[in-house]
């Protein structure tokens, strides 16, 4: 069961150690990783048909399901699961369209025009955890505003269900969203596939994707060892819930168990300034956990998760920011009151009855975030993610005129008598 602790008690050394996860302190899974790695850069799809077989128990015969095969899929699964996967695409599709931005020209001096247009990210690679949950959700997440930035090719990895194909509501969010194939590829192994290119799987110039600690390695190191880019360190998946005597909770220990069933490596933390809500939430866990289908997941989860008792919501938004959340739900009626306090959390989640598994689904804000302290320096997914911010400037003959004298000093206090040369050549032109 979860850890508890009183704030006023604990050190700074204390904090840190407490808000440290999912550390590797004796690199075995970096070790692990780099070994995939190697073993997909050097035999390709062999090594992805034998990591197939040797993780998800799998013999594939080849590494994608196409456009008909997934056409039946999507048939098979039930019109009320069409219908909510279609709703949540739609609010996720209007909340990812209104972050597009029109071009706007600055004029910053005389006769000088500066301005920054996008570009889709040609090439995408979106990785669809599907171990111990497959999850269409995440599907949706990264493919819709990937499409609506307009990506020339996406490539979707998941790994391959115990029938050596995808699941159908894989294959009906891949219907609504356009995409033909779906390689069948899961890991760490998905992630080198993606980043270094196989006969089959296509290199990517960006990786996106949430998943587990092998996964988000394989991500780090990809990224620091190709030209393959990624969204941001995503998994394992943690919740910080601040709650005060105003929360219910029967909804804290609902919020908490909702994260716990993630994996059995995922956290969630409640920080609260009542005691007695702390003690009937708790109380309230074990009989939530007591009936769940995951339950022996979310009990281990909560093996690595905690409590923590501070005086006031003040002092919680102290502990939060240092933490710095993926998920951070604000359970108090007075939620107003903290909100700008708020530096570091990768998505919030306002009042008692706005649940975190609403922006995971639903909403139409984006649910892959950042993990593990990330949150600190990393925003979640959005269509800015999928595109390049390119700037442009155009100057005339007043603007040369104008700033060609300044661009010749800072170069000559520079050294740099090539760059002033520039200038200095159109200035005598004209």
């Amino acid at each position: 069961m979860m850890r508890q602790y009183n704030f006023k008690a604990l050190s700074k050394a204390d904090i840190n150690q407490l808000i440290l996860r999912n550390t590797d302190s004796g690199n075995a899974i970096r070790e692990s990783v780099l070994n995939i790695i190697e073993e997909v850069k050097t035999h390709g799809d062999d090594a992805l048909k034998n990591f197939a077989q040797k993780f998800d128990q799998v013999d594939l015969q080849q590494l994608y399901i196409g456009k008909e095969a997934l056409t039946k899929l999507a048939e098979e699964i039930p019109q009320q699961v069409k219908d909510a996967i279609t709703t949540a695409y739609q609010n996720i599709k209007k909340f990812h369209e209104s972050q597009t931005s029109s071009k706007q020209v600055i004029e910053t001096s005389i006769g000088v025009n500066c301005w920054r247009e996008s570009r889709a990210i040609e090439r995408v690679g979106l990785y669809i955890p599907g171990g111990s949950a497959v999850l269409p959700s995440t599907f949706l997440m990264l493919g819709v505003p990937a499409k609506i930035a307009g990506c020339k090719e996406i490539v979707v990895c998941s790994p391959p269900q115990k029938n050596g194909s995808v699941n159908g509501y894989i294959a009906f969010v891949a219907q609504l969203l356009g995409i033909e194939k779906i390689y069948l590829a899961g890991g760490a192994q998905a992630v080198a596939a993606m980043a270094y290119g196989t006969a089959s799987i296509p290199k990517v110039d960006k990786i996106f994707g949430p998943g587990n600690q092998f996964v988000t390695m394989a991500k780090t190191i990809v990224q620091s060892t190709t030209n393959t880019a990624i969204d941001m360190p995503a998994g394992p998946s943690e919740v910080l819930v601040i709650a005060d005597e105003t929360a219910n909770p029967v909804f804290v220990a609902a919020d908490l168990l909702a994260q716990a069933e993630h994996g059995p490596d995922s956290q969630a933390v409640l920080v609260s300034t009542s005691a007695s809500l702390i003690e009937k939430s708790l109380e309230e866990v074990s009989k939530q956990l007591a009936v769940l289908p995951r339950k022996e997941v979310a009990a281990k989860a909560l093996t690595n998760s905690y409590t923590v008792l501070v005086d006031d919501l003040e002092e919680a938004m102290d502990f939060s920011n240092q933490y710095a959340p993926e998920h951070l739900i604000l359970a108090t009626d007075n939620w107003q009151l903290i909100t700008d306090k708020i530096t570091n959390a990768g998505s919030v989640f306002l009042g008692n009855l706005t649940p975190e598994s609403a922006g995971d689904y639903a909403s139409g804000t984006n649910h892959t975030l950042p993990t593990s302290a990330y949150a600190r320096s990393y925003s979640g997914v959005s269509l800015d993610s999928f595109v390049k911010k390119i700037t442009f400037q155009h100057i005339s003959e007043s603007g040369i005129k104008n700033l060609g004298p300044t661009v010749e000093i800072l170069a000559e206090i520079e050294g740099l008598h090539a760059h002033k040369n520039a200038v200095t050549v159109r200035l005598e032109n004209i």
